[in-house]
């Protein structure tokens, strides 16, 4: 017995639309002449200087900011650090400097500077093909240069 509506579970032509196999196969996209990959170059860098900290989302933010601190720390030998970060690592490089600034008790100060790096992304053929052009674009950048500040007179 059918159910009101049409819409009954037998096994008739009821108006149900089935899928008929022809035996025909799909005809596949034809690949690219080269196979590319995307390969993403590094940034330039600023000069590697001993209080230079480069903040990464790869890296445990604990340990780096306990890298942070030690620099900063007695024997760490830095009376400043530059706290670099590029792109999604903004926020994090903001985070860090602002730990360090609730840890040391108003004895830190920041200044922050942000800046635009150009980026270089290049199409490289996975054959002996010679590869395309670098594809240029922009990513934010920050530096917060993180100092002991003067003692009160």
């Amino acid at each position: 017995m059918r159910a009101p509506g049409g819409r009954g579970g037998g096994s008739g032509s009821g108006g149900s639309a089935c899928a008929v196999d022809t035996g025909r196969a799909m005809a596949e996209p034809a690949p690219p002449a080269a196979e590319l990959a995307l390969r993403r170059r590094l940034p330039p860098r600023l000069p590697r200087r001993p209080g230079d900290v480069y903040i990464n989302m790869q890296t445990d933010f604990k340990a780096q900011l306990s890298r942070c601190q030690k620099l900063l720390g007695p024997g760490g030998g830095c009376a400043e650090i530059c706290i670099h970060g590029l792109g999604l690592a903004i926020n994090r490089a903001i985070n860090i400097a602002l730990q360090l600034q609730a840890g040391g008790a108003g004895a830190l100060r920041l200044a922050a500077n942000t800046s635009t790096v150009p980026l270089a992304d290049g199409l490289e053929p996975q054959g002996d093909e010679d590869g395309r052009p670098p594809l240029a674009r922009n990513n934010s950048a920050i530096h917060i240069r993180v100092c002991r500040a003067a003692p009160p007179p």
